[in-house]
C-alpha cells in the first residue's frame, strides 16, 4: 500500500507539473500570488471544483474560457462570466452548458431555449419563465417540464393541461385548480385524482363521489358532502367509512 500511494502521489504531481507547464498563469507567476493552487484551484485540472475554485478567485478570467474545448470548463466559466458575454452559448453543443445559461439569461431572452433538445435545459426554462409565458411549454413532450408547467401556470389556463396524458401532470392540476373547476377532473381514470379532486371539491361535486369504486375516493369526498348524501354510506363495506359517516351524522344532529 505504501509503494501504491507514493507511485500515484508522484504520478498526480507529473501531472500537475505539466499543467504548470502549460499554463500561461504559472507563467506569470500566479501560483506565487495565490491566485491559484496547483492540484486546488487549477483552470487546467480536468476536475470540476478545482476549476470552480479558480475562477472563483478569478472571475475576470471567466470570459476568456467561454470557448474552450472542455465542456465542463465552458460550463462553469458560464456562472461566473459577464452575463452579456454568455448569449453565444445558448447553442452550444453541450447540455450542461447550455443548462448553465438557462439558469442566468434575463427572463426576457428565456423563450428562445424554450425548444431546447434537452429536456433538463427546457425544466430550467419553466422554472424561470414568467408564468404568462409558460404557454410556451404546454405541449413539452417530456411529462417532468409539463409538470413544472402545471405547477406554475396561471389558474385561468390551467384546464389546458386537464386532459394530459400523463397522471403526474393532473395531479398537479388537480392540486391548483379553483374548486368550482374541480369537474373537469371529475372522472379521472386514477383514483389517486379522483380522492385529490373529492378532498377539494364543493358539496355538490362531493356527493357524486360518494358512489366511487375506490374505497378512499369515497371517504376523502365524506367531509365536504353534505350531511343528507351521507346515510347511504352507513352500510358501506369499508369500516372506516361508516364509522366515519356516522360521525359525521351524529356532528350534523348536535349542530
Amino acid at each position: 500500500m505504501k509503494t501504491e500511494r507514493s507511485f500515484f502521489d508522484v504520478t498526480r504531481a507529473a501531472k500537475t507539473v505539466a499543467r504548470c507547464v502549460a499554463c500561461p498563469h504559472a507563467l506569470q507567476n500566479w501560483p506565487q500570488q495565490a491566485r491559484c493552487t496547483p492540484g486546488d484551484a487549477c483552470i487546467r485540472a480536468d476536475s470540476g471544483r478545482q476549476i470552480d475554485r479558480f475562477l472563483r478567485k478569478n472571475s475576470q478570467e471567466a470570459e476568456s474560457y467561454l470557448q474552450d474545448s472542455f465542456w465542463e470548463r465552458r460550463a462553469i466559466a458560464c456562472r461566473y462570466a459577464p452575463l452579456a458575454a454568455i448569449f453565444s452559448l445558448m447553442h452550444d453543443a453541450d447540455e450542461v452548458v447550455r443548462r448553465v445559461v438557462a439558469s442566468r439569461l434575463p427572463l426576457e431572452n428565456l423563450p428562445d431555449m424554450a425548444h431546447d433538445p434537452d429536456r433538463e435545459v427546457r425544466h430550467t426554462v419553466a422554472l424561470r419563465l414568467p408564468p404568462e409565458k409558460l404557454v410556451l411549454l404546454l405541449g413539452d413532450p417530456d411529462y417532468l417540464v409539463r409538470v413544472t408547467v402545471a405547477k406554475r401556470l396561471p389558474h385561468g389556463q390551467l384546464l389546458r393541461l386537464a386532459r394530459d396524458p400523463e397522471r403526474e401532470v393532473r395531479k398537479a392540476v388537480a392540486a391548483r385548480l379553483p374548486s368550482f373547476a374541480l369537474s373537469m377532473l371529475r372522472n379521472d381514470a386514477e383514483e389517486e385524482i379522483r380522492a385529490l379532486v373529492a378532498s377539494r371539491a364543493l358539496p355538490e361535486l362531493a356527493a357524486q363521489f360518494l358512489a366511487d369504486p375506490e374505497w378512499w375516493v369515497r371517504f376523502s369526498a365524506l367531509a365536504h358532502a353534505p350531511a343528507e348524501h351521507l346515510l347511504p354510506l352507513l352500510d358501506d363495506p369499508e369500516a372506516e367509512i361508516r364509522a366515519e359517516a356516522r360521525r359525521l351524522l351524529e356532528h350534523a344532529e348536535s349542530s
